[in-house]
């Protein structure tokens, strides 16, 4: 195999795992944003219409399995598998980290820079915060959660 070869199936291997790793997150998100809506606003008022913190919780919760189960048969399914109890704490503690990231994003635009209309809240809390989220998550999933050897 040459050099350039080489370079080829490392690049298509990039691809495709982070190819996998968007389509998984954008699956938990469908799960998220489904899930609490069906909670809240099912029929017009839904089972907890009037406790939207609890059924955001619980969409999060089932979000965070489908997205865990996602990356550890797809996204790095490549890995041979650990300790999945381990796997799904560090899991849980990278994605509460990835959380705050996407948090400081806005609280930076709002309390630093002292933007507060929509759009600087879109910008910088969904889109920035959301880009800084996902590429801080890929890495530490790679790095500290599905820890196996590759084959």
């Amino acid at each position: 195999m040459t050099a350039a070869d080489s370079l080829v199936t490392k690049a298509t291997t990039a691809l495709r795992r982070g190819s996998a790793f968007l389509v998984v997150g954008g699956i938990g998100f469908l799960v998220d944003a489904g899930l609490y809506n069906i909670l809240v606003f099912w029929g017009g008022e839904g089972p907890l219409f009037h406790a939207p913190l609890p059924a955001k919780i619980i969409a999060i919760v089932g979000a965070t399995a489908v997205t865990y189960f996602g990356n550890k048969w797809w996204t790095f399914g490549h890995k041979p598998r650990g300790n999945a109890m381990r796997e799904f704490a560090v899991y849980v503690v990278v994605n509460v980290i990835a959380i705050g990231l996407q948090l400081s994003c806005l609280a930076f635009s709002r309390y630093v820079l002292d933007l507060s209309t929509p759009m600087s809240d879109n910008i910088s809390g969904t889109l920035v915060g959301q880009i800084v989220a996902i590429g801080f998550r890929y890495w530490a999933y790679d790095k500290f959660v599905f820890t196996g050897r590759e084959r």
